[in-house]
């Protein structure tokens, strides 16, 4: 793989950092904003409200640009809000602040899955975009922690700060890592805007909102089930959170090797597994061994799927992949909103701290069953695509878009 994509994984692992790093600083970020635990929540939403804001406008100004000046500007407007965060006075201001920071999050793995699928070999565009995506799953296992410690000891502002640093760090490793990839010949937003006619995209993207929100329903209440249900001190649940992380980086390495090889049946069989194992956590969440070995298995079937959703995004969107892969990033936002929803409607019914998993279980099957429908209308579209000449050893072309690359559809056949 090119030092390329370590240059945009080093990006990626800044940006996971300081989305999820938030969710630990909370009680250092009230104490000193003299702000409640729950009004300092608000800015975890602030954040997500600038991904699902930034992802369509910042590509939408940035189309008809060479990519890696894209990349680049993203990355250093990523650490430039991050500067404004720990420089924020008051908590008006780091809300403001992290909205901003959130802002070129969708936009740069928009553009950065499209760039690193450009920078290898057909065949090998989905473990490329699993690569640039580790960071962020590392990010869970490494940056997590390390910023909560770090935040613990010396305050948010230092995390804050140190993040800047991995930001302008990736920056300059785009700036002289990543080749220059012009943009196609026919950019620009009404071109981009054009990929959002395919039918099947909008299918991606909803397997993406329906079925993801399953793994947020579950993620969302996940340090409650471990402590109420499965009985772990609040101290080991970091720990547990680690192996999540784990999990993820094998899910998300395994989905981009399968990906290369089936996508469809990749993006099928992830959803079916996340659900079943969903199910099963519902069970197993009452024993410490078996609840830990279920977290991992969450986590890796839970990211197997994003690099292979990536990849079909750009694949359905053709000529046009950037703003389309952009958008990926604010279904899966939305995913996380619906699922905590659903996952909290759960509790308040008192249905217990093993509800949400069980919510989960329903909204990956059924992002399963979106994916099959949309595996189905890919293969009849692909056998339309090509007819055998009866009687003949030659075969005539029909008008209909071509086969999709892992339906493997011969003439003949």
């Amino acid at each position: 793989m090119p030092l390329a994509l370590v240059a945009l994984a080093v990006t990626a692992f800044a940006i996971g950092t300081t989305e999820f790093a938030a969710m630990g600083l909370l009680p250092q970020v009230a104490d000193s904003l003299d702000v409640s635990i729950p009004q300092a929540g608000w800015l975890i939403s602030a954040y997500a409200i600038g991904v699902v804001i930034g992802a369509p406008l910042l590509t939408a100004l940035a189309a008809g640009r060479p990519r890696k000046a894209v990349l680049v500007a993203l990355a250093a407007f990523f650490a430039f809000g991050n500067l404004l965060c720990a420089l924020a006075p008051d908590f008006w201001t780091l809300a403001a602040a992290r909205l901003v920071t959130g802002l070129p999050h969708g936009a740069f793995f928009g553009a950065g899955a499209v760039a690193a699928a450009e920078l290898v070999a057909p065949d090998r565009r989905a473990r490329a975009v699993a690569v640039m995506f580790s960071g962020l799953t590392l990010a869970n296992v490494v940056g997590v922690p390390a910023a909560t410690l770090l935040g613990q000891h010396l305050g948010w502002r230092a995390t804050m700060l140190v993040v800047v640093a991995i930001g302008a760090a990736g920056a300059v490793a785009i700036a002289r890592l990543v080749p220059v990839l012009p943009s196609p010949a026919q950019a620009g937003l009404r071109h981009e805007l054009g990929a959002f006619r395919s039918g099947q995209l909008w299918l991606a993207l909803a397997t993406v909102v329906f079925g993801c929100g399953g793994f947020f329903a579950c993620y969302s209440y996940i340090t409650p089930l471990l402590t109420e249900v499965s009985g772990f001190a609040t101290g080991s649940v970091t720990l547990v959170l680690a192996l999540f992380g784990v999990g993820m980086t094998i899910g998300n390495l395994l989905g981009g090797y399968a990906a290369d090889r089936a996508l469809r049946p990749t993006v099928c069989a992830a959803f079916v597994l996340l659900a079943a194992v969903l199910a099963l956590f519902a069970v197993t969440a009452r024993s410490e061994w078996s609840a830990a070995v279920t977290v991992v298995l969450v986590g890796l079937f839970g990211f197997a799927i994003v690099p292979a959703v990536q990849t079909l995004v750009m694949r359905e969107a053709r000529s046009a992949p950037t703003l389309a892969s952009a958008t990926v990033q604010g279904a899966f936002n939305l995913a996380n909103a619906q699922g905590a929803f659903f996952g909290g409607l759960a509790l308040d019914a008192g249905l217990g701290w093993t509800s949400p998993p069980l919510v989960g279980s329903g909204l990956a099957a059924s992002g399963a069953a979106i994916a099959v429908a949309a595996w189905a209308v890919d293969r009849r579209r692909g056998r339309t695509a090509t007819v055998v000449v009866a009687g003949g050893g030659s075969a005539a072309r029909v008008p209909g878009p071509a086969p999709a690359p892992d339906d493997r559809v011969r003439a003949g056949r």
